[in-house]
């Protein structure tokens, strides 16, 4: 991959007074970093303070209203649509998933509960099947074409002395969409829910299912090539290097990533769409129109920083509750801390991690726990693949999305994006000491 001509950066959009500095951090990272295309909006007590988006490659066509698929990002989305109806008093956390789906029960997983799920302790990582993108359209997961596929699985757990949690990348959302459809008085899918009862009232471009009228706003996602990468970390910062961390800093990480990771389940599993050949696969008609909530929602950093702006406030937005707030403190509540083979993480039972110092859950802090916290302490949520981040910080009354399509597949924790969320959180700081 060649770095962009500095003629063709575009940065457009404002902030709001007391958030220069950020606009100032954002055109240094695109003029610096190996960037495409990005947004950044941030909302703070539910006004929109930070609006940016560029384009470091002449894209005319992208803007701010450009949908770009964030990964991971969408599992947060996931587990609103599950708060919701555990709000409502259709699911419980903390009750077995055969309540509401008796056939799910089959070859041993009876005993689970909706909140080993969402904590990625369901030993569900990955299936023993690939699935058709044709599969996760609407129609078809309305056929059981998914569900009967989950039902065959049987759950398998990280050798020991790995903890239960193992981070169920893709199957997580489309476990949780088969048990929201039955638990939902509609018979509604996620993205059905996403659409009607989140993104249209908010008017947040959030999507999980892709309609075909839309297909035309898709920004395509581009992963920077592992050599590329692996070139730019042997330079210093004032030889221009073109990514955040150098090489050591990376290998660093990617040693304890890997020692994780061979306890792990997921290494002798097919892919899980038919045909899959690479993250490409992922700009797909065909997967775009799909429900992979766990890996494939298609948003833009406005539609992203409102909901957690929402999110932020409590559950609330202009006078509507989306939650309550027994929901919002039952989606937030019981965290538990534990290792997930590839990172720490301390999920709470409605599946969003609260990012802390790892020493305040009793644990002895780790280089990937700092990596991942320091600059995050006091959010919620999580963060996609390559880069995105759709997260929300209570206390302060953040809601924050970014956004890219330049994908970093070795900055496993998103560190280029936290960047922003610490020099957002800083700004905040300073205008409540003024």
């Amino acid at each position: 991959m060649t770095s962009q001509n500095k003629n063709q950066l575009r940065i457009e959009g404002t902030v709001a007074p007391g958030f220069e500095s950020v606009r100032q951090l954002y055109v240094h990272n695109m003029e610096s970093l190996e960037e495409r295309n990005t947004q950044l909006c941030v909302y703070h007590k539910g006004v929109r303070v930070v609006d940016l988006w560029a384009s470091a490659i002449g894209d005319d066509t992208f803007s701010p209203d450009s949908l770009v698929n964030i990964f991971s990002s969408g599992k947060s989305l996931a587990a609103l649509a599950i708060a919701t109806l555990v709000d409502q008093g259709h699911l419980d956390y903390k009750e077995k998933i055969s309540t509401y789906w008796p056939e799910f029960a089959a070859n041993g997983k009876g005993d689970l509960i909706v909140a080993d799920l969402m904590r990625h302790e369901a030993g569900l990582a990955a299936f023993d099947t690939s699935l058709s993108p044709e599969d996760l359209h609407t129609q078809n997961i309305k056929k059981n074409l998914v569900g009967s596929v989950i039902e065959a699985q049987t759950s398998r757990f990280p050798k020991p002395p790995a903890s239960h949690r193992e981070y169920h990348a893709i199957t997580r959302g489309w476990v949780a969409n088969e048990i929201f459809r039955r638990a939902d008085p509609a018979g509604r899918t996620i993205g059905e829910f996403l659409r009607e009862d989140v993104s249209g009232p908010l008017e947040a471009d959030a999507m999980i299912g892709v309609r075909e009228e839309d297909l035309t706003r898709i920004t395509p996602v581009v992963p920077l090539g592992f050599l590329f990468t692996f070139l730019e970390s042997l330079k210093p910062h004032f030889l221009g290097r073109r990514i955040e961390r150098n090489i050591f800093q990376l290998i660093g990480r990617l040693a304890r990533i890997i020692v994780g990771a061979r306890r792990a389940t997921v290494g002798s599993a097919p892919p899980p769409f038919k045909g899959m050949t690479g993250l490409g696969n992922f700009n797909d008609p065909a997967v775009v129109m799909g429900e992979t909530p766990s890996a494939n929602a298609n948003c833009t950093a406005r539609g992203l920083a409102k909901i957690a702006a929402m999110l932020s406030g409590g559950g609330s937005w202009n006078g509507r509750q989306y939650l309550s707030v027994k929901g919002w403190d039952a989606l937030h509540g019981d965290t538990v801390f534990a290792d997930m083979s590839i990172m720490p993480s301390v999920f709470s039972q409605g599946g969003v991690n609260e990012f802390v110092d790892e020493t305040s859950k009793g644990q002895k802090e780790s280089v990937l726990g700092r990596a991942l916290n320091d600059g995050r302490q006091g959010f919620f949520g999580w963060m996609g693949l390559g880069g995105s981040i759709f997260q929300w910080h209570p206390r302060h009354d953040i809601g924050f999305g970014y956004v890219p399509t330049s994908l970093n597949m070795l900055d496993i924790l998103n560190e280029r994006g936290k960047e922003y969320q610490r020099e957002v959180v800083r700004c905040v700081e300073n205008l409540s000491s003024d």
